[in-house]
């Protein structure tokens, strides 16, 4: 490997080993390929849900013009909002997976998925807003509910997004939305975060769909119409709350932030340590589900190749990418 300058300057006190800086390839690394491992499967999975979504709007849209449902009608057009956010995830995974191998992207394209996932929580916040806009409205100026029509669209979007849900969760991640501070480092650093704002959005229409049975069906054995916007202000601050820790999560690894609870950091200084050396500086970050780079500045009295440490190192799950950096004492 030739070296610059400044990487000769730095090495000045350790002649001893010519390669004592140098990029260490492991696992995946020669081509960069930082996606989830089941990034096929998700992409597949989003497809199917935008076509459920789809063929569902469209049944509704028709069937409220034709037989004057107001509210099949509305409903229609709000799973356009979803089907649209669904779009994003699905062109998201296209993207990433297109340009695996695209040399312009210097950490690979595991990213993009976080990317699209940011924007996605962000539509799921101005989804809330809407909601919550939309029942406070109806609080102050109620409007008369054909119960009836308006429980059957209920049942129908529950069902549709019960199937959909169930196509997007994620088997070994927390996706309800609840903070990952309490441990599971490794869920959080495998997690699908495109596929959970997917999820988050039917999940979403989901609960809005619960609480409108149950605000409807009160309304209709009690005539308690105020019920079904109270229960929408709800909704908006569950989905809110959602929208927020995906904003947070995604945010977080667009900006490099290494969160505390990433236990590569601590196995990392330990197995260095281990062999009599000291971690001077220590970079890591995320680069797709399931993976993550390092650069490792070891300062030692009596340091070893740099192969040697890559060896100590290879055996960390979710390291893909490292640099090591050999200075003596």
């Amino acid at each position: 490997m030739t070296r610059s300058p400044q990487e000769h300057h730095h090495h000045t006190h350790n002649d001893r080993h010519p390669h004592d800086h140098d990029h260490i390839p492991l696992a995946g690394d020669h081509d960069h390929a930082f996606l989830g491992d089941n990034h096929a499967r998700n992409e597949k999975r989003t497809w199917l849900v935008i076509a459920i979504t789809a063929t569902m709007m469209v049944i509704e849209i028709v069937s409220g013009t034709l037989f004057g449902s107001m509210a099949l009608l509305a409903d229609g057009w709000h799973m356009s909002t979803h089907a649209a956010a669904m779009l994003i995830a699905a062109l998201a995974y296209l993207y990433a997976r297109r340009n695996v191998d695209n040399p312009r992207f210097t950490f690979g394209t595991g990213k993009v998925g976080d990317l699209a996932a940011f924007g996605s929580a962000v539509v799921l916040a101005l989804v809330a807003l809407l909601i919550g806009w939309e029942s406070l409205v109806r609080l102050t100026s109620p409007v008369s509910i054909n119960f009836s029509d308006a429980i059957l669209v209920a049942c129908i979007g529950l069902v549709v997004n019960v199937v959909c849900a169930w196509l997007l969760h994620e088997d070994h991640g927390h996706d309800h939305g609840h903070s990952h501070s309490h441990g599971h480092h490794h869920d959080h650093g495998k997690q699908d975060h495109n596929l959970r704002a997917a999820y988050l959005h039917v999940l979403a229409d989901a609960l809005t769909s619960v609480l409108a049975i149950v605000a409807l069906s009160l309304g209709r054995l009690w005539g308690w119409s105020f019920l079904d916007p109270v229960m929408g202000i709800v909704g908006a601050l569950v989905i809110a709350r959602w929208s927020w820790t995906l904003i947070r999560d995604t945010g977080a690894i667009l900006v490099d932030y290494n969160r505390i609870d990433n236990a590569l950091e601590p196995e990392i200084r330990a197995i260095v340590e281990a062999e009599g050396a000291h971690v001077q500086d220590l970079h890591l970050w995320y680069l797709g589900p399931g993976h993550h780079a390092a650069i490792v500045s070891i300062v030692s009295e009596q340091p070893h190749p740099v192969a040697f440490y890559k060896e100590k190192l290879a055996s960390l799950h979710g390291l893909s990418h490292l640099t090591i950096e050999v200075e003596s004492a």
